[in-house]
């Protein structure tokens, strides 16, 4: 917990010193993306990672966010300091009613109906062009006033800010959720659901939190989205953002808070060198997670972790003393 705890601290820290650093405004792009990407594969891991239960629908939390946000600032005028809680918060409903037919299956059966979901509003937002704009989407999404006059060096520190602070949020968050109780719930259903049960933990409740909170999360990323490039349309709730996600988790390590942060730095770099790739960055980024599950299925933080923990069962300190050596020494 304290090594966690320490790493994430650290960087976050690194994180805060960075806009300080760099001038270069595609620079500031990228390491924008890197703050949303990882707060989208944390919030998904809440649920891959600490629940158990491998979810193809996130995408659905993220696209009724930003859609939310889209909505209510060039509908109704709404800043973005409260669309973006708003987007969140309907996120979190979304997740409750997904999640209360979901979480009632398992396995494949939930693998699919959680895929269909994110489907389903896709096909909505394509076609309620009253509301939607359908497939031409909603663009103009306004941005504050004064970054006018900031400038766009100036617009991109002040987005890289909001980022930080949400994905900050996202991880004091998770990190309340994982060491409570019911995050050890949620483990322990994880590990097995059968034996969770037998000791009086309901596995639809702690599952059913944590899809919620991580749907929350979730739709103030599309939010945040939604504002910074100005644009929402459909693709947000296609299967590519689904894809990066389930990377991001699986590289960096799944059940852990920092491997998320991990993933999302490698793999958003990765899609940015290997943009000219085309085609072939997804066979790459196939390639990539065929090696990680065979080779490290913890991921990477998952593999640091289990090595700390070797290392300390074979320090000098905690090595046990046989009886023998007991009986000569006495």
């Amino acid at each position: 917990m304290k090594f966690e705890k320490h790493c994430l601290l650290a960087l976050m820290a690194l994180a805060a010193l960075l806009p300080f650093v760099l001038r270069d405004q595609y620079v500031l792009h990228i390491a924008i993306m890197v703050l949303f990407y990882a707060v989208l594969a944390s919030s998904l891991n809440l649920v891959v990672g600490y629940v158990g239960e491998f979810s193809l629908g996130h995408t659905a939390f993220l696209g009724t966010g930003a859609y939310t946000a889209a909505i209510l600032s060039t509908q109704y005028g709404w800043p973005m300091w409260a669309t973006v809680p708003a987007a969140g918060l309907l996120a979190a409903v979304v997740g409750v009613v997904i999640g209360g037919i979901t979480l009632r299956l398992q396995g494949p059966f939930f693998v699919i109906v959680t895929l269909s979901f994110a489907e389903v509003l896709r096909l909505v937002a394509d076609n309620w062009i009253a509301l939607t704009n359908g497939p031409m989407g909603i663009a103009g999404v306004p941005q504050p006033e004064w970054l006018a006059e900031a400038g766009n060096l100036g617009a991109k520190q002040f987005y890289y800010g909001i980022a930080w602070v949400l994905l900050a949020l996202t991880l004091y968050l998770s990190f309340r959720f994982v060491h409570s109780n019911a995050g050890r719930a949620a483990v322990a259903v994880r590990e097995n659901r059968y034996v969770a049960q037998s000791i009086g933990i309901r596995p639809l409740s702690y599952s059913m939190l944590a899809l919620v909170l991580g749907a929350l999360l979730s739709g103030m990323a599309g939010g945040f989205y939604a504002h910074y490039i100005s644009f929402v349309g459909p693709e947000v709730f296609r299967f590519a953002f689904m894809v990066s996600m389930i990377i991001m988790v699986l590289i960096g390590g799944k059940g852990t808070l920092v491997g998320p942060l991990i993933g999302a730095l490698l793999v958003t770099f990765l899609e940015e060198y290997l943009r000219e790739a085309k085609e072939l960055r997804l066979s790459i980024f196939g390639l990539a997670v065929i090696a990680i599950v065979l080779f490290l299925p913890r991921g990477l933080m998952g593999f640091v972790v289990q090595w700390r923990e070797s290392r300390k069962a074979a320090s000098p300190k905690n090595a046990t003393v046989s009886p023998t050596a007991e009986r000569r020494a006495a």
